[in-house]
């Protein structure tokens, strides 16, 4: 009997990407825990393998995060040692830091933890994993399972998944099909403008589609202003598991660089990819489906990791022709072929 902690405590889109790693685990361990942040729980009960969630804000990961204080961290310490975990890994982004977490879980008893890690990790790792390059996210952290001894199984595809069945979701979204437009992203810079956005939707219903609008219910604003009379509005409208029966019933997506995008990867629709180049393509388009990766990757703004967009006008992103959108997505609604990437879209 093995129990195994799995941590990945950012966004729901990063702990998506963490599922060919949780099921590597979860293919040789008897019990397989994922330790998630208030803003991935949602992801985390999503994806195959996992037996149970504990959420934890870490606040040395989370973008609001919240003073350190004796009690929180000791009843989280407690929390793991009553767990009686016997090997923990903890996966984090490139820029965070795995030793904050993994030296609470010395204090919780764990035995074996393993990370990737750049800085010196002393007694606090058993595994100290090195990646070279710059591979997709997914297989940096699969590549952690693997080093400490976790192989899929020969069955399994290595891409992006999710537990199923998923809800049903035809009185959202009719019969027929259909075209998935998610306008909001977790972080503005990588957000196209409200007014490109409408464009861009009037333009795929011109050209025949039938557009449906997601969004959360705080971004139901934004998905009526950019649905207009054009487009279905869901806005608000659907839990993360009925927005991922929504995406999988799509015949492509089209979103920013943002935890639906990696929704409907992990649901296996197509995405044409509205990536702003603040963090690597290479490293966090969607994985495992037919992509389109549009947008200017030379931009000023490129590998800034900027929050806000530091560029008048957001031109990595607004300055994309919504032809080039709808000719994406012409593209991958036919199955087997694998459309031209625009030149706005090349690194």
């Amino acid at each position: 009997m093995t129990r195994v902690l799995v941590a990945r405590q950012d966004n729901l889109g990063d702990v998506l990407l963490a599922g060919p790693c949780v099921r590597a685990v979860a293919a040789s361990a008897s019990h397989v825990t994922l330790l998630a942040g208030p803003h991935g729980r949602a992801a985390a009960e999503l994806l195959p393998g996992v037996d149970d969630v504990l959420t934890w804000t870490a606040p040395w990961i989370d973008p609001e995060p919240p003073p350190v204080t004796a009690a929180d961290t000791g009843a989280f310490v407690a929390l793991i040692r009553a767990k009686s975990f016997d090997r923990a890994l903890i996966l984090t982004s490139f820029h965070q830091s795995p030793l904050p977490l993994a030296l609470l879980l010395r204090q919780a008893g764990v035995p074996w933890i393993g990370a990737i890690s750049e800085d010196y990790p002393g007694s606090l790792l058993d595994l100290r994993h090195r990646v070279d390059g710059d591979p997709p996210e997914p297989v940096r952290m699969l590549s952690l399972a693997e080093a400490a001894g976790f192989s899929l199984p020969p069955d399994d595809h290595g891409a992006l998944a999710l537990r199923r069945p998923l809800p049903n979701t035809s009185r959202l979204t009719g019969g027929g099909a259909y075209v998935v437009v998610h306008p909001a992203a977790s972080v503005p810079a990588r957000q196209p403008s409200a007014d490109w956005s409408r464009r861009m939707v009037r333009a795929l219903a011109g050209d025949g589609h039938r557009v449906l609008v997601t969004g959360a219910p705080s971004e139901r604003p934004l998905t009526q202003h950019v649905a207009g009379t054009s487009a279905v509005n869901l806005g608000g409208r659907t839990s993360l598991a009925e927005l991922a029966a929504v995406l999988s019933g799509a015949q492509v997506v089209v979103a920013p660089n943002t935890g639906p995008a990696h929704l409907a990867a992990a649901a296996g629709t197509p995405v044409v990819s509205l990536f702003a180049p603040v963090v690597p393509p290479q490293r966090w388009a969607p994985y495992g489906v037919p992509t389109v990766v549009l947008g200017d990757q030379q931009a000023p703004c490129r590998a800034s990791r900027a929050r806000a967009c530091p560029v008048p006008g957001h031109p990595c992103l607004d300055t994309i022709d919504p032809a080039d959108v709808c000719r994406a997505v012409t593209a991958l609604a036919q199955p087997g072929v694998v459309p031209p990437v625009p030149a706005a879209a090349t690194s």
